[in-house]
């Protein structure tokens, strides 16, 4: 599953008492008959179950998982004997017990049910959706407990079994699941026709799918897998770049991976209400339209990566998760980590223009930047109740998870690595696995200590701080690295600790040579053949720790960055730079120097980070009697780099560098607050509501922020009128994005209206955690959560079925000690279970936001004021010269 737009999924589970418990060890099921006939104009369905299970002792009762089931009747047969079962049901625990008279034997026997349930519009299990057409649909959703919603079941992962989908649906309506179609006829009821599905390979329940409503379809295919892309009437045209990425990605798999796609075909389904960003149910994978659809010629290159990304990851799972599936939740990383991992590998062959391996180092620091908090947890994290489960869906169980296995891949090598998987792959297959089957795997391939360093990564919490320092003897260099966790609070980090890492480290010098060794101490020297000015201890970013140099290297650094640093050494070196700064081990100047090192520097990945730190430091540094100075500064950096570049695109160039314009123009009207950054931004914004797709899509994404900043009222209606009638996917959030970056009082609380009353109900909290972001909403859009939470449904805690989860999260972005308070009150008033974890990390972020702002904001004061004194006197003397 796409972890972006989990935060929908966890309000549902929130409803889940935190008592849910595992199924007892009675039976474990084989095959699954399910027929189900929704009537989606009533909501509602019928079901028919039959299960064949293997009883493992003699029993007079079985246990299974059911949530929102009305049991009609149920039946157990074991050999010529049928028995009626008494249903008992436990809503805490989200079981039903069915007991019998007499007992059963050990072996094969089977169980069927007559039931009826609800089309529920919460976006989970078995549930009605609506099309922009007014047409409704009925789609399933039930990664990772939710299958229990539209069939009693083994509702656990380990318990794999074979299913045999019928659907009886109205006549002219699209049907699909799991396989391939093998029977359709007319009946049981006028204007019904049945469909039958061929059995399944062995699975897990939450795998199971089905979609019922008006869908359309193109269809290509890859290594002989017909795929089709479904969508809803009349959007096929914007199906065409899903299927090309679905084909590359099956094609890239299948030469990779010992084992070729195994499940005969592939569907891929655009969904107009979808709670996650996809899900990879096995052969029938869900999508959210956005994370689906573009139309291909207007499209920024930076959507196409991400529906790439998405497309490739959900491809991915069908070996890492849906092949070989993790035993328990508490190894998800194994589905999701993996599948994170392995989608950039079919971009970067099909697309290599587009540097996705810069965006893996991007993921690298944003997972770093999470594990820096007290509460982060392992990537093997205990889970046992259905909101432990969903809140696993993090960086942590993703991003760090994906940086750390392609640390592994370069420490053995990408073909040992391979080995290793496909060894797994094939130990494993149609079963499941834990942790430890997986670095088994490779240590026995390898022949090296992967069970050693993986554990150290896997088990633990937090990432490494290693801190280097030099000296020279002679004709030779001695380098002394030294470990410890990296966390913002600093008295914690300064007193470090007794965690301890095995890390394949990596380093580089002024000659450009590598030495690679493990360090597995706290402390461990090695040495180099020269003294160098500088040397880089995470050459090519390919390790997941934090890297910590003195100010002389990083001086050293920040002089030949773009000469002597890879764009993926540069990125690490702004994000270890970066946290040096956030624990006082580094000045802002030392950071502010490594940025001006990059003037020069055209990598859209590098430049992204930059500004994206830059606006941080405007928006919570600067003092208000210091923001004209900071601005003039960013001004001073940024406009030589737009004279140089232009705001029009050249001929020939890259696709990327109007991604690189775009950030530009963020930087230059959005933190410097450049006028004719800003007018510029206007004009396009204009001209793009006058003529859609006549502005390059890189630029219209922030010339519509920058221009809604400094918009009115009537700017304001233009954007929702676009809005209402936008065609695709991108338009819709080009003009979503606009609405959240208003700073007009008035203009802020119509955005928060629309997200309840107007906005699909999966992008509710989305918009609303971005008006929390926006510093002059954060405290309206506050606000506005406190007032309707205390009249919504307490059930579910938000707005329409929006994620409490996300709005917990958002709460981070304060840097606000009365805000803190209010946000700690508030929410042990109004508690969220499946965000305990977020709501901890939301009041650490704001901690060290308000700590680094009274360390870091009169640093920053006196180095502009020496930075303007300087430039000054530089001016002054050129002038008398």
């Amino acid at each position: 599953m796409k972890r972006i737009l989990l935060l929908c999924a966890l309000v549902l589970a929130q409803i889940v008492p935190a008592a849910g418990q595992r199924l007892p060890a009675i039976a474990t099921p084989e095959n699954y008959k399910l027929t189900f006939t929704p009537d989606l104009g009533k909501d509602t369905f019928s079901g028919k179950e039959i299960i064949q299970i293997r009883l493992l002792k003699p029993s007079t009762k079985i246990v299974l998982n059911a949530v929102d089931i009305d049991f009609q009747e149920a039946t157990v047969t074991a050999g010529a004997s049928s028995q009626k079962a008494e249903v008992t049901l436990d809503k805490e625990n989200e079981q039903a017990t069915l007991a019998i008279e007499k007992e059963l034997p050990a072996g094969l026997a089977t169980i069927d049910i007559k039931y009826t349930g609800i089309l529920n519009h919460d976006l989970r299990g078995f549930y009605a959706g609506k099309q922009d057409d007014g047409n409704k649909y009925a789609a399933t959703q039930f990664e990772a407990t939710d299958a229990r919603r539209a069939f009693p079941a083994f509702d656990e992962p380990a318990y794999k079994a074979t299913f045999d989908v019928t659907i009886v649906a109205d006549k002219g309506l699209t049907v699909i699941s799991n396989t391939k179609a093998v029977s359709i006829k007319d009946g049981p009821a006028e204007g019904k026709r049945t469909v039958r599905f061929a059995t399944t390979p062995k699975m897990s329940c939450y795998l199971v799918a089905f979609v019922i409503g008006n869908f359309e379809y193109i269809e290509g295919s890859a290594d002989g897998i017909p795929i089709r892309v479904y969508t809803s009437p009349g959007k096929t045209n914007l199906a065409t770049f899903a299927l090309a990425a679905a084909e590359q990605s099956l094609i890239y798999f299948d030469k990779y991976f010992a084992i070729k796609y195994p499940y005969g075909k592939l569907d891929m389904i655009g969904l107009s209400d979808f709670g996650p960003g996809a899900m990879e149910n096995t052969a029938c994978i869900t999508y959210r339209e956005a994370f689906l659809m573009l139309d291909e010629k207007h499209a920024a290159v930076d959507t196409k990566r991400f529906i790439a990304s998405v497309i490739a990851h959900e491809i991915a799972h069908q070996w890492f998760g849906d092949l070989v599936t993790m035993q328990w939740w508490d190894d998800i990383w194994l589905n999701e980590g993996f599948a994170s991992w392995m989608s950039s590998k079919p971009i970067e062959a099909w697309k290599p223009e587009w540097h996705i391996e810069l965006s893996d180092v991007r993921d690298t620091t944003q997972a770093l930047n999470l594990d820096s908090l007290e509460n982060t947890h392992p990537i093997h994290q205990e889970a046992h109740t259905p909101a432990e489960i969903l809140e696993l869906a993090d960086d942590i169980t993703y991003d760090k998870t994906a940086s750390v296995l392609r640390m592994l891949e370069s420490y053995l090598g990408k073909e040992t690595f391979r080995a290793g998987v496909n060894n797994y792959l094939r130990q494993h297959a149609y079963g499941n696995a834990s942790a430890a089957d997986f670095w088994n795997a490779l240590t026995q391939t390898s022949k090296k200590p992967v069970d050693k360093i993986m554990s150290t990564f896997v088990e633990q919490p937090g990432a490494p701080f290693v801190s280097v320092k030099t000296q020279c003897h002679g004709s030779s260099e001695s380098v002394s690295l030294a470990q410890r966790r990296y966390v913002y609070d600093r008295a914690k980090f300064e007193a470090g600790g007794d965690q301890l890492w095995r890390i394949p480290i990596c380093i580089k010098d002024a000659h450009t040579s590598q030495k690679c060794e493990l360090l597995t101490q706290k402390e461990q020297t090695t040495s180099l053949a020269a003294c160098l000015p500088w040397i880089d201890v995470n050459a090519g970013a390919r390790g997941f720790y934090r890297s910590g140099y003195d100010s002389d290297n990083v001086r050293a650094l920040a002089k030949v960055s773009e000469s002597a640093l890879s764009p993926a050494d540069r990125i690490m070196l702004l994000s270890d730079v970066w946290a040096s700064v956030r624990v006082d081990r580094d000045k802002i100047g030392d950071y502010l120097m490594v940025a001006q090192g990059l003037q020069s520097d055209r990598t859209p990945e590098v430049f992204s980070l930059m500004i994206a730190q830059l606006q941080y430091i405007g928006r919570y540094l600067v003092t208000d009697s210091d923001q004209q100075s900071f601005r003039s500064w960013v001004r001073d950096l940024l406009a030589p780099i737009a004279a140089d570049v232009g705001w029009e695109k050249k001929t020939g160039e890259s696709e990327e560098m109007q991604s690189f314009r775009s950030d530009l123009m963020r930087g230059l009207g959005g933190i410097a607050h450049d006028p004719d950054t800003e007018a510029l931004a206007r004009k396009l914004a204009e001209r793009e509501l006058v003529n859609p797709s006549s502005v390059d899509p890189e630029l219209a994404s922030n010339a519509f922020m920058i221009a809604a900043a400094n918009g009115d009222a009537a700017f304001y209606d233009k954007v929702l009128e676009h809005l209402k009638t936008a065609n695709s996917p991108e338009e819709k959030t080009l003009y979503q994005q606009a609405l959240i970056s208003f700073r007009d009082p008035s203009l802020v609380q119509r955005t928060l209206q629309y997200a309840v009353s107007s906005a699909r109900s999966q992008d509710a909290d989305l918009i609303i955690g971005r008006v929390m972001r926006n510093p002059e909403g954060a405290k309206l859009a506050w606000d506005f959560v406190r007032s309707r939470w205390q009249t919504a449904d307490k059930a579910n805690g938000a707005f329409g079925g929006s994620s409490a989860g996300g709005l917990v999260a958002s709460t981070g972005s304060f840097c606000d000690s009365a805000m803190r308070d209010q946000v700690k009150q508030f929410f042990a008033e109004h508690p969220v279970p499946t965000a305990e974890r977020r709501l901890k990390q939301a009041l650490e972020q704001i901690d060290y936001c308000i700590d680094m702002k009274d360390r870091q904001g009169p640093e920053l004061a006196s180095w502009l004021r020496q930075t303007g004194a300087a430039e000054n006197q530089s001016r002054n003397s050129t002038a008398k010269d």
